[in-house]
């Protein structure tokens, strides 16, 4: 296995665990327009082909207008939900992070806005491992588009052969393996079922995450219970 230099991250559902926060304030926000926006639906439709549920209002009849302010009021619902919960890190990813940081660059790729990276980050403790974040109003398009990591590997000053990105969505996997870089996917329970066969591997828990990033990095000790180490080797 090669050896990198470099992590792009993508935020929800692998950083802090806010994907079914964000289904919610969807799927709330639609039901008084008749959409019972199911589960499957918000992956295919927000995750995987990254279209939203605003087609089934526009189809509809709705004006755009309508969608304008429902976008606009399904951001305040989910900040306020951000807001409201408590231990939104991943379990584990903080060691992760910790064990990895002396020994490659790090940076944030995500297609959230800055307002809800900084909540969700509020109490993480996460944020100061990263070399930057950017935000989905630093870049032009979003995943799948591979502006974002495109322009992380600047940041890094890296080539995406030096490099790997962690995601959990479809959208994310293709907008990383478009920038050139490998990617993992690590498994959470809106995503499955999916298969991802473009990712360079796919892991069922935040200790696998570890396990595959240290395998990338020569000499990282990966903490994986009290008291014991996994030592890292080519």
């Amino acid at each position: 296995m090669k050896t990198i230099q470099g992590v792009l991250w993508d935020n929800d559902g692998v950083l802090v665990n806010t994907e079914q926060l964000f289904y919610e304030s969807n799927r709330d926000l639609l039901v008084p327009y008749g959409i019972d926006l199911t589960p499957k639906q918000f992956f295919d439709w927000f995750l995987d082909n990254n279209y939203g549920a605003w087609h089934v209002l526009l189809g509809q009849g709705h004006a755009i207008e309508l969608v304008d302010r429902l976008r606009a009021e399904r951001s305040r619902l989910f900040a306020r939900r951000l807001r409201q919960a408590r231990q939104l890190a991943m379990p584990g990813i903080g060691s992760v992070l910790a064990a990895l940081r002396p020994h490659v660059a790090m940076g944030v790729v995500t297609s959230a806005y800055a307002q809800h990276v900084e909540i969700s980050h509020a109490a993480t403790g996460l944020l100061p491992h990263f070399d930057f974040v950017l935000t989905r109003e630093m870049y032009d398009e979003s995943k799948p588009a591979p502006d974002g990591y495109l322009l992380g590997l600047q940041h890094l000053g890296l080539a995406a052969t030096d490099c790997v990105a962690v995601e959990d969505s479809p959208r994310g996997l293709r907008a990383a393996n478009a920038a050139g870089l490998e990617c993992i996917v690590l498994r959470n329970h809106m995503n499955r079922d999916y298969a991802f066969d473009d990712a360079f591997c796919v892991v069922d828990s935040v200790a696998e995450l570890g396990a595959v990033l240290a395998a990338f990095v020569p000499g990282m000790a990966l903490a994986c219970q009290p008291g014991q180490q996994l030592e890292a080797s080519l």
